[in-house]
């Protein structure tokens, strides 16, 4: 399937033209997602809102992945000073991501990855001299054990450290890669949608179908975020109790069955599928590996959105009339200036039973899947001393994880700390999977690590906030207001960390419980899925206007998916009445009504 989408975006050919350009100084910088050749390198973007980039980062799962290489030129020859942008991940005290560069041929004298310190910074790898127009660059992984690395500055003249304050650093950025001088114009759409998971997805096909010109923009390579192969969590919420039976149709296409969590077996999930049908529709733009970072704003209407090319670099601007924040952590609204609201409410704020007796930061974690196979021989994995340590008293003895591995529970911010989030969840998984290798071998000699997702699956961030939000009451009362729209069946499931694994990792949990409280079938109101201050912004996902009770309930993506059709639709009416998605409420409720009914 991949090699496939690779033949639909032939990145790589575009690869020399934004990898780097020369600065007066006779700098020469290197993303390293740039890479025209990534080896068993993945490119991780989750961090991109803290670092303004991309990486490459080595996930091998225990075994050293194959080398990355870029061929560089150069403006001039002579002796360059040779700067990497890395950390230690885990440092405890030095952690496993260790790796090598090579300049042709010739390693730099420093391993990198194991210095013992957890900030991104620049590192010194000595000096080289260039006898050529061009050097070939190979990144060697050690361990396979998630080493990273986020850039290469080359300079001539110069032995000043390169800048890790973040404006200084986005400076130097702009200026060597030319960033902004190459902005494309990539049109004029009826509606863009940003984010390409279950609720996007049905969002832009819904309203490419109705004859709007729609952009569909992704941040990775897959579309349907969490159901895709790269974070694998299965589609929840039913579709056959529907007050609207028709609605749900887009997402039983998108639908491959329910392969449960972290099914090691990745076309389980449906990748191949979810492509074709969105490449089947004519009115339907896709822009894949895109990231969109800025939005741009007139009058609390959003006029364009600009994003980066995860892999290339290459910025890319889209305007339109109409947008769709279906990014699940309110990227887009955020942007754009939209009101929000992150963690819990207090029992007094919203009169919920289920509210938190005080207001907090709290919000349900991430999940780092993981699954492993039998094999035909005796294997083995490392002793992992800079990983979660686990022993006889207390280790999860599992061949496979599902939704409770899971990290945040407040401890984290599922934004802003999305790297430590994750680098987390693979501390206790690999730590486990250590301790039961070596220490439970009857069961597990002849079993290897199949897969661990290193994307991660988000549950909670931000809330946009409607003209209605959503609360415990509404569900629990089945309060049918006249803007009825998605009918959601899935329980108040409010995650909270496991006692047991509270008690052996007091602030450090990662295993997650859940009291399920069930509701009968009741439906959202329109007026949840559009900003109450942002003209023209809809939203669906799980970033819709909820309390944080209500939102238990409306995160799982079959519900999610059936926002994304209501949404194409009011789209659609909305250009029809050139009106906004209020105006689709306030004027035109009946006809809106009459197309979800039939």
């Amino acid at each position: 399937m991949m090699n496939d989408f690779l033949k639909i975006y032939p990145l790589s050919l575009i690869f020399f033209f934004c990898l780097l350009r020369l600065g007066a100084q006779e700098q020469v910088l290197v993303e390293t997602e740039s890479f025209h050749q990534k080896g068993g390198w993945v490119i991780d973007q989750q961090s991109f809102p803290v670092l303004h980039s991309s990486y490459l980062m080595a996930h091998g799962m225990g075994r050293p992945v194959a080398d990355a290489r870029a061929t560089v030129k150069f403006p001039k020859k002579g002796t360059y000073k040779v700067w990497l942008r890395t950390k230690d991940w885990a440092p405890y005290p030095v952690g496993p991501g260790k790796f090598k560069l090579y300049v042709d041929g010739k390693a730099l004298a420093p391993t990198f990855g194991e210095s013992g310190d957890s900030a991104w910074k620049w590192y010194s790898g000595g000096e080289i001299n260039v006898e050529k127009d061009s050097v070939e660059l190979v990144l060697q992984d050690l361990t396979g054990f998630n080493g990273r690395i986020d850039a290469i500055l080359f300079s001539n003249g110069s032995d000043a450290e390169p800048p890790n304050e973040l404006v200084a650093l986005d400076k130097l950025r702009n200026e060597l890669l030319g960033l902004r001088a190459g902005l494309k114009e990539m049109g004029d759409f009826d509606l863009v949608v940003v984010g390409g998971g279950v609720a996007g997805t049905c969002a832009a096909i819904s309203a490419a179908r109705l004859g709007l010109k729609v952009a569909l923009i992704q941040d990775r390579p897959l579309l349907g975020g969490n159901n895709s192969s790269e974070v694998r969590v299965h589609l929840m919420g039913d579709l056959d109790k529907s007050y609207y039976p028709k609605l749900g149709r887009i997402v039983r296409e998108l639908d491959n069955g329910d392969p449960g969590n972290g099914n090691p077996n990745a076309k389980e999930y449906g990748d191949a599928r979810k492509f074709a049908i969105v490449k089947a529709e004519k009115n339907l733009s896709l822009f894949v590996n895109t990231h969109v970072y800025q939005a741009e704003t007139e009058n609390n209407i959003v006029k364009a959105v600009v994003g980066r090319d995860i892999e290339t670099n290459q910025e890319k601007r889209f305007t339109g009339k109409y947008f769709a924040d279906c990014t699940g952590d309110g990227t887009l609204g955020f942007l754009a200036g939209a009101d929000f609201r992150m963690g819990r409410e207090s029992k007094q704020e919203t009169g919920e039973t289920l509210a938190a007796d005080k207001a907090d930061d709290f919000t349900l974690g991430t999940s780092n899947l993981w699954a492993s196979l039998p094999v035909d021989s005796v294997t083995t994995f490392p002793e992992t001393p800079w990983a979660l340590t686990f022993s006889d008293e207390y280790h999860i003895d599992e061949e496979q994880s599902d939704w409770q591995w899971e990290t945040g529970f407040g401890n984290f911010n599922t934004i802003t700390e999305a790297e430590q989030i994750r680098d987390h969840n693979l501390r206790a998984v690999y730590g486990n999977w250590s301790y039961l290798k070596n220490h439970k071998r009857d069961k597990y000699d002849k079993r290897d690590l199949a897969w661990v997702a290193y994307i991660g699956g988000k549950r909670e961030s931000r809330r946009l906030l409607g003209d209605h939000i959503l609360t415990q009451m509404d569900i629990q009362e089945g309060k049918i207001y006249p803007d009825a729209t998605v009918t959601a069946t899935w329980t108040i499931d409010l995650h909270f960390p496991d006692k047991k694994n509270s008690l052996y990792f007091p602030d450090e949990e990662f295993f997650a419980g859940t009291k399920h409280i069930r509701v009968a079938p009741y439906t959202i109101p329109y007026r949840c899925l559009y900003s109450r201050n942002i003209n023209n912004l809809f939203m669906a996902g799980r970033d819709i206007s909820t309390t944080h009770v209500a939102f238990g309930s409306t995160r799982v993506m079959r519900t999610c998916g059936m926002m994304g059709e209501v949404v194409g639709m009011a789209a659609f009416l909305a250009k029809e009445h050139q009106t906004t998605p209020r105006g689709v409420y306030e004027k035109h409720l009946p006809e809106f009504m009459g197309m979800i009914k039939d």
